[in-house]
């Protein structure tokens, strides 16, 4: 079990038994999201999961069950305390999505509390574990203690086809002369995404979702030196004095290629042979 605060002791002493009955066979409870991740702050939420192999039946006594939990969970906000529910997720699902993303076949859920979808493996590998007799979340987590190498490779695939894509794209740079802002806004938050994913497989690092990622880039050893100041400074360009919008977004994709370029010369000089196997998977000018 992992160490938790003082201060959440009573809230899992409430709300563990109560998220346990809501599945049936092997089951295991924990806290993801930030707690899961150690990135927590005040302001963060405490999101409970319940991995079962099968949820409770009939629908009417899960209901039942559901419902002594968002009553804890009410009385806890009176308090103060903000609790995101408890998740139930059966095993037998999560097993084959979690082979699949060994296998360098997984994908994202389109979820829509998710900006760029719902990774599976950073929320079975990042969890503040309360209860798991049955060595469910162990047992997962010992699959993901070696970074896969073949979802490395697909990651490295899938992004660096992105980046280099749009690295030479006319219309890109014809948007820019436009200042087609709505356009120019969503491409750089995925380029961006884009620079992201790849900073994190070549440091084995599992994406850990939405939030905190400048801050677990900040730690990696193959990372462009400055790269959050300079991403902020991408996402969000300043004007200055006199200059117009039309400067200001060239100069956002100014600083955004050269960013590029910064994260391509980390991945020419990765040092493993297969790294550099996938430089060559899609050479700058194509794009197919």
């Amino acid at each position: 079990m992992a160490d938790y605060p003082d201060e959440l002791q009573p809230v899992i002493a409430e709300l563990l038994p109560l998220c346990r009955v809501l599945g049936e066979g092997k089951r295991a409870v924990s806290i993801g999201g930030s707690y899961g991740k150690g990135t927590f702050d005040g302001s963060s939420d405490l999101d409970f999961r319940l991995f079962c192999e099968r949820k409770l039946e009939p629908p009417e006594a899960f209901e039942e069950a559901y419902a002594r939990v968002q009553a804890a969970i009410d009385r806890w906000a009176e308090k103060g305390v903000t609790i995101d529910g408890c998740w139930v997720r059966t095993t037998g699902p999560i097993d084959e999505t979690l082979e699949a993303w060994i296998d360098g076949q997984g994908q994202p859920d389109d979820i829509v509390w998710t900006i760029w979808g719902y990774y599976l493996l950073t929320d079975v590998y990042n969890q503040m574990v309360i209860d798991d007799p049955d060595g469910i979340l162990s047992g997962w987590r010992t699959k993901l203690d070696v970074y896969p190498p073949k979802m490395k490779l697909a990651i490295l695939e899938r992004h660096l086809k992105s980046i280099r894509y749009w690295r030479h794209d006319y219309h890109y740079r014809h948007k820019v002369e436009r200042g087609d802002v709505v356009f120019l806004a969503g491409l750089t938050s995925k380029l961006v995404h884009d620079l992201i994913q790849i900073l994190f497989a070549l440091n084995e690092t599992y994406y850990p979702g939405d939030g905190n990622n400048l801050e677990f880039v900040a730690d990696f050893d193959l990372a462009p030196e400055g790269f959050a100041d300079k991403v902020e400074d991408i996402l969000y360009p300043s004007r200055d004095g006199e200059e117009t919008a039309g400067a200001a977004q060239q100069a956002q994709y100014d600083r955004l290629m050269a960013l590029i370029d910064e994260v391509e010369e980390i991945v020419a000089k990765a040092p493993l042979d297969k790294l550099r196997e996938v430089t060559m998977i899609f050479p700058s000018g194509d794009y197919g």
